[in-house]
């Protein structure tokens, strides 16, 4: 804490040594206690920092969207149990449950899908994408790049170089024209992806673009009864005037710091710093997570779960201007170590139809359907997909294991032919039949709908030119 009217030899603008000595490291550190995670949040805000740059060459391609919604299942939800049901099967590949007809006639999904079964007329399925990879971390890496992880099939990898290509989310905060929304273009939560020993995933962050292009990490609980997101909260001794107070002290230390200023570098840092004092302050952007102003009947429909709450609160961020919100299946401190998340090695039946089928079934079809009846759907592109599948037979433990070699994903929206089923894999869900789909394919039919071509170019830190992405949009599943 400090005070403007410590005692002491005063400087000419009215400011004391002792002063200055106490809040000489602020301007590096953020603004201490009286603001929490302000030197994360003015790293999020701003994207210029002097970091490789982005920048747009050739027409953009015709995609419509204004938004994304990613929707990651991470650890790999089975293809049999959800989008690719194999009813003529065996036994130990089909599993436990049976198909449903859905609105679309021929188009079928898992009986663990019920009320996605009614929006079906707005869903692409695409039910042979492939990585070859069966490592949770890099195969990870590769659906959120586009780009594989080197080596492949290696678990517990962190990131760092060669693997630091940008998270789809960076790509697009660089590519997101500048405008007047207090929240960056790219967020993700409600935390980061992990493995059980607590290794982060490599592709979640900007990579060689550099921290000023992170899509912003919300680490949230959005289902608890006292939500709130610590970015965008004081402390209880720090009053809004108060802090106010506090940037208009910044600000002269600052001055006093014009001697050590580099190559516009302070000036970068002070604009990242009233960016933050902006976000903190902004009515706009609070409110943006401010679940408790939408209908019980509203929050009900998408589950009170942490899964559901947090992908309610990516459509009031869309709504508020966010262009790309990524939604993390939600790890919790109860997940059994040995099936965490989607990762259903045992007992694969009683997961999916407890702990995972019914909360995703129902925020996902609330997710579709609220879009619609907002008029928002035909401009926001809902995309849900994980690293991988499961493998096609059931082994010994009752569950399912790591499988690369074909999976499906779902996309709705924002310019995506809707009642479509795109390639196929075999009789057991175990490999591409038809249509094969790869990252980098989908996220190039991701960026296509935001309005760039895959020949969308950035530049790295050497200088060189780069392609937004190497794949080819799926041509087959955009709309007119």
């Amino acid at each position: 804490m400090f005070s403007i009217s410590a005692p002491g030899v005063r400087l000419c603008d009215g400011l004391s040594r002792r002063e200055m000595l106490r809040i000489g490291s602020l301007g590096l550190a953020g603004l201490g206690a009286g603001a929490v995670g302000m030197a994360d949040l003015a790293r999020a805000v701003d994207g210029s920092g002097g970091e490789a740059g982005l920048r747009r060459v050739g027409p953009a391609s015709l995609g419509k969207a204004k938004s994304c919604i990613v929707l990651f299942l991470m650890g790999g939800p089975p293809q049999h149990s959800t989008w690719d049901p194999k009813p003529d099967a065996p036994a130990e590949v089909r599993g436990e449950f049976a198909p449903i007809q859905t609105r679309v006639p021929g188009m079928m999904v898992s009986e663990l899908l019920p009320k996605t079964a009614t929006v079906a007329e707005h869903l692409c399925l695409l039910r042979a994408v492939h990585t070859g990879d069966n490592a949770h971390s890099s195969s990870g890496y590769f659906m959120l790049t586009g780009q594989p992880h080197a080596p492949m099939n290696r678990e517990n990898a962190n990131p760092g170089a060669p693997n630091d290509w940008p998270n789809l989310g960076s790509v697009v905060r660089r590519l997101a024209p500048p405008g007047d929304a207090m929240l960056p273009a790219a967020v993700r939560l409600p935390h980061h992806i992990f493995n059980t020993d607590g290794s982060v995933w490599p592709g979640q962050d900007a990579g060689f673009l550099g921290r000023g292009a992170d899509p912003w990490l919300f680490r949230c609980e959005p289902a608890s009864a006292d939500f709130r997101i610590p970015e965008f909260t004081l402390p209880g001794d720090v009053h809004v005037d108060r802090l106010h107070g506090r940037h208009a002290l910044l600000a002269k230390l600052n001055e006093h710091r014009a001697a050590v200023e580099r190559g516009g570098a302070l000036a970068s840092y002070d604009s990242a710093t009233a960016a933050a004092f902006d976000l903190l302050t902004s009515e706009q952007a609070r409110a943006a997570f401010a679940l408790d102003a939408e209908p019980d009947a509203v929050r009900d429909r998408y589950g009170r779960t942490q899964f559901g709450q947090s992908t309610l609160l990516a459509r009031r961020l869309v709504e508020a201007g966010v262009t790309l919100v990524q939604v993390n299946w939600f790890r919790g401190p109860e997940e059994p170590s040995d099936a965490p998340c989607w990762d259903s090695h045992v007992k694969e039946a009683a997961r999916l139809r407890t702990a995972l089928g019914p909360p995703f079934d129902a925020a996902f079809s609330a997710l579709v359907g609220d879009l619609k009846e907002r008029g928002l759907l035909d401009e926001t592109l809902v995309v849900c997909l994980s690293e991988f599948g499961r493998s096609p037979k059931i082994n010994a433990q009752g569950g399912r294991d790591h499988w690369g070699n074909v999976f499906s994903v779902c996309l709705a929206g924002g310019g995506i032919r809707g009642g479509v089923v795109h390639g196929a894999s075999d009789a057991v869900g175990g490999e591409p039949k038809e249509g094969t789909v790869v990252p980098a394919d989908l996220l190039a039919t991701l960026f296509h709908c935001l309005g760039y071509g895959p020949s969308t170019m950035f530049h790295d830190a050497l200088g060189r030119p780069i392609p937004i992405s190497r794949g080819t949009p799926i041509s087959e599943i955009l709309g007119a």
